[in-house]
């Protein structure tokens, strides 16, 4: 075999420039796995980038396969003894746009890159942990460092990296505050959240304004209602704000510094042995991916409209093959 199906993107554009088409299946080389892809994860800079903005100025040739989150089975290991032999099932986050993406049946990653898929996750569950997963673990674990007694804002809670940062913040002890919708407040507080704030009906600035928070963890920016900006006015000095949505906030730092706050931007790294740890915590039961829907490979364009409408509870993932 050395074709496979794939959802294409020839140029930047709309949801509708999203084609299957036949490609050349990518080859193993190296100390990589070639894995037969069963479940995609979708993100909101796969939308990002398609649009032409997010990670596009990296994409060195058209037509760019997307795609950063998968969860599949190993067809081809880097050598006899490694631990991760064919018929393996792994999940984990592959480097778009260095390297093609998830939406296709087959990519070759870095064993650095993967890890065993949890058996208690079906693929399609697997499929939306990884990218979302690692951001909410970057934020809250390795920079805000959530702890006993830490007040922690998490803006965004139901969505895809919000969902798990309320459960990674809750686990480690902090008193998470969660904004959210009403419809999501009940589920925000099952996953951990101790008070949840409706922003359709409040300013979360004037909820907090007599108990300022430690840390912030923001999923938004300003590119809605100045929810950055007013974020700053939540903090207790010397307090910390983890900004991950790229170019969410060009002012970020000039802002934080005269509010008398630190801030940092965040970037998601593709890390298996950090995954590695997620999985133990799936495994356990002490945390939860939530699927929101489903598409088939073919829906990738609706996949994406789903993305851009803002209202995802969790995750959305393309199904690529039977398991």
């Amino acid at each position: 075999m050395t074709t496979m199906r794939a959802m294409t993107m020839p140029a930047a554009g709309g949801p509708e420039v999203l084609a299957a088409a036949e490609i050349a299946r990518p080859a193993r080389v190296a100390a990589e796995v070639l894995v037969r892809v069963v479940a995609a994860g979708v993100n909101p800079i796969d939308a990002k980038t398609r649009a032409g903005r997010g990670a596009y100025p990296g994409i060195a040739s058209f037509p760019a396969v997307l795609g950063l989150d998968f969860s599949g089975v190993v067809v081809e290991a880097p050598y006899q003894s490694h631990p991760l032999q064919p018929g393996t099932e792994v999940y984990g986050m592959v480097p778009v746009p260095r390297m093609s993406g998830a939406y296709a049946e087959y990519l070759a990653v870095s064993e650095l890159h993967v890890v065993r898929k949890p058996s208690i996750l079906s693929h399609v569950e697997a499929a939306a942990v990884p990218v979302a997963a690692l951001t909410a673990w970057g934020m809250v674990v390795d920079q805000a460092r959530a702890h006993e007694g830490q007040r922690m804002l998490i803006h965004a809670g139901a969505g895809g990296v919000g969902h798990f940062a309320v459960q990674f913040a809750a686990y480690f002890g902090a008193h998470v505050i969660a904004t959210g919708s009403a419809r999501n407040a009940e589920w925000l507080r099952e996953l951990g959240a101790a008070e949840v704030i409706d922003y359709t009906a409040e300013r979360f600035e004037e909820v907090l304004a007599e108990h300022p928070v430690d840390a912030v963890i923001d999923l938004i920016g300003n590119v809605h209602d100045q929810t950055g900006t007013r974020s700053l006015r939540a903090l207790r000095p010397g307090g910390l704000l983890v900004n991950a949505p790229s170019g969410s906030w060009p002012k970020l730092d000039a802002e934080a510094a005269e509010a008398g706050v630190r801030a940092t931007r965040y970037q998601v790294s593709a890390s298996g042995a950090t995954l590695a740890i997620v999985s133990r915590l799936l495994e356990s039961g002490d945390v939860k991916v939530y699927v929101d829907r489903v598409f088939e490979l073919g829906e990738a364009a609706e996949a994406h409209r789903a993305i851009e409408s803002g209202h995802t509870r969790g995750k959305i993932v393309l199904r690529v093959a039977e398991s």
